[in-house]
């Protein structure tokens, strides 16, 4: 799925300042309809659960012998940008009229955003009753 893209802010225009967001968005929704495997959108309440993973930056990691090792000192979570809300904006849009039938419809939220070797985001969508 490649890295994660946020939704932040529009251009003077009206597109999306983020140039990467509609081909992570692209590649979200075609995800999205795999999963579903031909069922309709959900159309009450859901869970929603995602980690978002992100690359580590060169100097997490040591040097020479051990520049394949992540540094004991080097932070599990990522705290820089993209903004988490972002993200979530950019994830629910792109579920809507997919997995969901609106983003409004999220009524329960648990997100992460950390360093992993593969980039991307894990998303469980659940109805609630």
């Amino acid at each position: 799925m490649g890295l994660p893209a946020a939704q932040g802010s529009k251009t003077p225009w009206g597109s999306e300042a983020n140039k990467r967001l509609p081909g992570w968005r692209t590649d979200m929704r075609i995800a999205g309809y795999a999963a579903m495997r031909g069922e309709a959108p959900l159309g009450g309440p859901v869970s929603l659960r995602a980690t978002f993973t992100f690359p580590r930056p060169k100097h997490h990691f040591g040097t020479g012998k051990n520049a394949d090792r992540v540094k004991d000192s080097a932070p599990g979570w990522k705290t820089s940008a993209p903004d988490l809300d972002k993200l979530v904006r950019a994830l629910g849009d792109a579920l809507t009229g997919v997995v969901i039938r609106d983003d409004a419809l999220i009524v329960d939220l648990a997100v992460t955003k950390i360093y992993g070797q593969t980039p991307g985001v894990v998303v469980k969508v659940r109805p609630l009753h």
